[in-house]
């Protein structure tokens, strides 16, 4: 059986058009080489087989492979590395890992184009990338899909979509957290969230789809926006109560703005359940030792997790809309005024 010759660097930097030295530090990441440069020599590597990552300094395990986490730069929810959420995705993803024999790297970096997206990927060392959110780069993530197999999206499934993606089931999510409430009676539910968030448009879309099931009428006036913090989704809710606004029901686009409105409504001397209803989204572990235990639907991250290491390491260089999604189940608790 022939044997395929080995590449050396002095072959990656014949190819790349540089001398020996800076084909080293390209290699070894240093400032002394401009972005482009390094971009060129690390894709030769690649293509070339060239065992770059032996090269460089061993890391303290010698795992099997390398996956960074990026998260793309802060539109709405997304990119806000203190949402507890994300640290729960992201323990899911290092459990997964380490059962593959893998290193993680969470990587500094917040692309929010596609040239951004093209860097980060042209750049790394790793074997391949997982974004956490899509922001609003759904068309660069698709231009990318064109160059690179090399990583995995968490979020929504879109339409025209030509990359892998793992995310919640965020229509039935919404269905499913909505309908609920209407079973109970409640008549005004209002959706607090913002739907800018290609997942939280879904889970809108979710709410539309249970109302009109449930025999309910869509009022523009139900639909309030609010960031992914807690003191945002106070503030709206204060407003509101401020405002006299009707409503018997909140299904919030996340716990964090779920808890908001319950502090909101708790501070205004009304009652949850009694007087208003709130089920949350995402199941973050603290909403359970809430004042009122957050009713929430459910997104199993350590199944998330597992499900991104695999789309990324098991691939064999498929492209294509691979996507799937983890079920979004109801878990009901006190704040549902429901057993």
């Amino acid at each position: 059986m022939e044997t395929k010759p080995t590449t050396r660097l002095e072959d990656l930097a014949k190819l790349a058009g540089v001398s020996i030295s800076t084909a080293s530090r390209a290699l070894n990441d240093s400032p002394a080489v401009n972005v482009r440069t390094k971009q060129k020599i690390w894709k030769l590597a690649r293509e070339m087989d060239y065992p770059f990552r032996h090269y460089m300094p061993a890391g303290p395990i010698g795992a099997n492979a390398t996956i960074s986490i990026v998260v793309p730069r802060p539109q709405s929810r997304e990119g806000r590395m203190a949402d507890p959420f994300f640290f729960e995705l992201i323990a899911g993803i290092g459990d997964a890992a380490r059962e593959r024999g893998c290193d993680i790297l969470l990587s500094y970096i917040a692309p929010s184009s596609y040239e951004e997206l093209a860097t980060a990927m042209s750049t790394s060392r790793s074997d391949g990338v997982i974004f956490l959110g899509q922001s609003t780069l759904h068309d660069a993530f698709n231009r990318l899909s064109e160059i690179e197999d090399r990583f995995v999206v968490w979020g929504a499934a879109l339409p025209e979509q030509s990359y892998c993606s793992v995310g919640s089931d965020n229509i039935a999510g919404g269905r499913r957290a909505t309908t609920h409430l209407a079973r109970l009676g409640r008549k005004q539910i209002i959706f607090l969230g913002d739907t800018d968030a290609p997942e939280a448009a879904q889970r809108m879309r979710g709410y539309r789809e249970a109302l009109e099931l449930s025999g309910l009428p869509y009022e523009d006036r139900l639909i309030v926006p609010s960031h992914f913090q807690v003191a945002s989704a106070r503030a709206v809710v204060e407003s509101l109560i401020s405002e006299k606004a009707e409503f018997d029901a909140i299904f919030a686009a996340s716990d964090l703005i779920a808890l908001g409105a319950m502090q909101a409504i708790r501070r205004a001397g009304l009652s949850v359940p009694e007087d208003v209803s709130i089920v949350g989204y995402d199941n973050v572990p603290f909403g359970v030792y809430a004042e009122v235990p957050l009713s929430t639907i459910d997104q199993d991250t350590g199944k998330a997790g597992r499900m991104l290491v695999s789309k990324l390491l098991d691939s064999s260089g498929q492209r294509g809309p691979d996507e799937d999604r983890i079920p979004a189940e109801l878990i009901i608790r006190s704040s549902c005024g429901a057993p």
